[in-house]
This record gives C-alpha cells, sequence and structure tokens, in this order.
C-alpha cells in the first residue's frame, strides 16, 4: 500500500509493497540514474538471496558531501549484515528543510526509494534511515514524520530535528563525539536525546572521546540495533 505523500510537509510516498520487483539485481555500488549533476548510488551486498526481501538503509550525507561519503561509512556493515544501502545526494549542498522548508529533497528521495524497492524486494518491517552531520538531522527529521515508514533511525551527530507531524515511533540510535567543534554536543544530542524520550521515543545514546567523525564501532552499533 502507498503511503500519504505530502514532499512540501517532509511524507514519503513509496512503500515497497507497491512495486514488483524483479528477480535480482546484481551486488556492488550502482549509480542511482536519476539526476545529471546531484544523483546518488545505492550498494546491494553479495550473497543476497533475490527471493527474500531485504533489509534496507536509507544513507543520507552531510552537508556538501556526496553518496560515496556516506556508502564508504555504512558499507562494511551492509556487506556484512546483507543490508542494502541507498545513498541519495541533496539537490543543493545540504538539504532542503536547512535551506527553508521541505519539498525538492523529500521528492527526489521519494523516487529513488521507488526505483530502489523496483530492484530487488525489501523488507517493508526493516527499513532505516540514516545520517551524517546535517544528514542525521535530516534523518532524525524525516525519520519521525514517516514513523510509518521507517522503523528506525540511525543519527550519527545530529544538530537538530524538524518534524512537521509524527507517525508511529521509530526507534533511534545517537551517537556523538564530545569533543565535536562542528556540532558542539551540549546543545545538539544532549538536547535532542532528552526530549525524544520524553516524547515516548526508545533512544539508544553514545557519547564517544572524539571530535565529528563517525568511528565505525558506531556504525556496527547502529546497525546492529536495526537488525536485532
Amino acid at each position: 500500500m502507498a503511503g500519504s505523500a505530502d514532499h512540501g510537509s517532509g511524507r514519503i510516498g513509496s512503500r515497497p509493497e507497491q512495486i514488483a520487483a524483479p528477480p535480482s539485481v546484481a551486488p556492488g555500488h550502482h549509480p542511482l540514474g536519476l539526476d545529471g549533476q546531484r544523483d546518488g548510488a545505492f550498494l546491494v551486498p553479495g550473497g543476497l538471496d533475490p527471493a527474500k526481501p531485504a533489509p534496507l538503509i536509507v544513507a543520507l550525507h552531510g552537508a556538501g558531501g556526496i553518496a560515496t561519503h556516506i556508502l564508504d561509512l555504512v558499507a562494511t556493515q551492509a556487506e556484512r549484515h546483507g543490508v542494502i544501502v541507498l545513498a541519495p545526494e541533496s539537490r543543493g549542498p545540504t538539504w532542503d528543510v536547512i535551506r527553508g522548508g521541505y519539498g525538492p529533497d523529500v521528492a527526489f528521495i521519494d523516487r529513488a526509494l521507488t526505483k530502489v524497492f523496483g530492484l530487488h524486494p525489501v523488507d517493508p518491517a526493516r527499513i532505516a534511515v540514516s545520517g551524517f552531520s546535517d544528514g542525521a538531522s535530516y534523518a532524525l527529521s524525516l525519520g519521525v514524520i514517516n514513523g510509518d515508514l521507517f522503523d528506525h533511525i540511525l543519527a550519527f551527530s545530529p544538530g537538530f530535528l524538524v518534524p512537521t507531524t509524527t507517525a508511529d515511533t521509530p526507534r533511534i540510535f545517537i551517537s556523538h563525539g564530545v569533543h565535536d567543534e562542528v556540532l558542539p554536543i551540549d546543545p545538539c544530542s544532549r538536547r535532542i536525546v532528552p526530549a525524544l524520550r520524553r516524547a515516548g521515543y526508545d533512544v539508544d545514546y553514545h557519547e564517544f572521546d572524539g571530535g565529528h567523525v563517525v568511528p565505525p564501532d558506531m556504525v556496527e552499533r547502529g546497525v546492529a540495533r536495526f537488525l536485532g
């Protein structure tokens, strides 16, 4: 069943159930092929059963980033655990809501999901949205708006969240470096996490001794929780 799309409010309409997927897609990195300039990519790990729905992570890059930046962060865990990763690129230098409001990036993510849902069966109960820095803020925001699509949110060093509405209560993983000078932890995650918990979300929060980075063990913890 399709979701209710309203890109101006951050709502994504694409759902895996509405797509009749062909039996397989080749393992490896693939370009999305939806835009000639700001496009994106997706990773299909080796060894997937083409008849079995796979988990999917939508991974969102930081400000000024491109798809490969975020794919490189999660590729090891995706290959190890058999997770498809979709990494769309923002229409501008960062995500639309940070530049003034939801709209074009939500629409592009919706298109990208529709394409990936048509390439390999995806388990509707195991879809996560993740991101780093501005991408983490955007993942948190889209995740709570689209909790009926994303059952998990993995946010690495987020700065804020901007929900227009909420749907269901996805489980949330957040990590943040205590020495982060780009998005300092005190006004960011140390405020975000208590607010989410007060709102009833199940938040697994980890601080680490580092800066504005994503340590591999934080990625592993987040992915393991998503798949657990």
